[in-house]
């Protein structure tokens, strides 16, 4: 086998719960993680060396070389396999870069499975998913896709039964936002307001929700303790927010660390309602629909 072509899913944080800030510099969090059919795909060819080029959505934001996470992902499950390997990866984006998406992450989650497959390894997902949480946070759900509920830094994942699909708008900004910036200001913010921080904890009427296929009560119980200090860094996103919310979005939140703005919708048709209106009122780069859960990467 020559090559092998993997596509992988964006994320959104239902439910991103952040607890007070560690001695290790991290926090312990809940995340209700949500994966959406917005999609990259990566390209794993053999070659001798290892190297990335990017193509599509902002591509020239993303970097290339070693510094990308997805060589990074390939250079981790080589070491795991105890063997140089080589892949040329080819990585064509439409997750939004720096967006709150895990773009990165699925990039990386899509290099471990076709990685695995291009060199034959037949390494199990058991085995993928530690290589992952030393990857980062976000990259074990993008290896296992659907819904889960993620604690600890967000790589301990609990997946949930989910009743229908939920039909969603994306509303994407000009440039992105730093994740480490972003929780810098949440901890700013807090100590600055004198908050007192709970330990994180799931929602159980979100859980319900999402277990009913409910639409109407889960718009009600989107949560992100990272909004506020997303909407400090980016006010422009209180104008989005706002005006989905206007547009009768059911509930609306940042996706993860922003800036892109998430609406739920009643329907297919009501988001693309949504979509529309969102896009006449201006407050968006581009907006997008989308609908979940959706499988984690597969190969194509």
């Amino acid at each position: 086998m020559n090559s092998v072509t993997v596509r992988v899913p964006a994320k959104v944080n239902l439910q991103l719960a952040v607890g007070p800030l560690r001695d290790d510099g991290y926090h312990d969090l809940v995340n209700v993680f949500h994966a959406v059919s917005i999609f990259d795909e990566v390209t794993a060819t053999a070659k001798t060396g290892m190297s990335v080029r990017v193509e599509g959505e902002s591509a020239d934001q993303v970097p290339e070389g070693h510094e990308n996470l997805a060589i990074k992902a390939a250079l981790a499950l080589a070491g795991h396999a105890g063997r140089s390997y080589g892949v040329n990866l080819l990585i064509r984006k439409a997750i939004p870069v720096a967006g709150g998406m895990a773009g990165g992450s699925a990039d990386a989650a899509a290099t471990l499975v076709a990685c695995n497959e291009l060199w034959g390894l037949g390494l199990p997902l058991e085995d993928l998913m530690e290589i992952a949480a030393d990857l980062g946070s976000d990259v074990p759900f993008a290896l296992l896709g659907g819904t889960a509920v993620g604690t600890g830094r967000g790589e301990r994942l609990t997946p949930l039964d989910v009743a229908g699909t939920f039909h969603w708008v994306f509303a994407l900004a000009d440039g992105g936002l730093s994740t480490a910036t972003v929780y810098a200001e949440c901890d700013r913010i807090r100590q600055a307001t004198g908050e007192r921080v709970a330990w994180p904890q799931a929602a159980e009427p979100l859980l319900a929700a999402l277990r009913e296929g409910d639409a109407e009560t889960l718009g009600t119980e989107l949560r992100n303790d990272l909004q506020p200090a997303a909407v400090m860094l980016r006010g422009s996103l209180a104008r989005t927010l706002d005006a989905g919310r206007e547009h009768g979005a059911l509930g609306s939140l940042v996706s993860g660390s922003g800036p892109t703005c998430a609406f739920l919708a009643r329907s297919e048709s009501h988001a693309g309602e949504l979509a529309a209106s969102l896009k006449d009122a201006g407050v968006a780069r581009d907006v997008i629909t989308a609908h979940g859960p959706v499988p984690g990467p597969i190969i194509v």
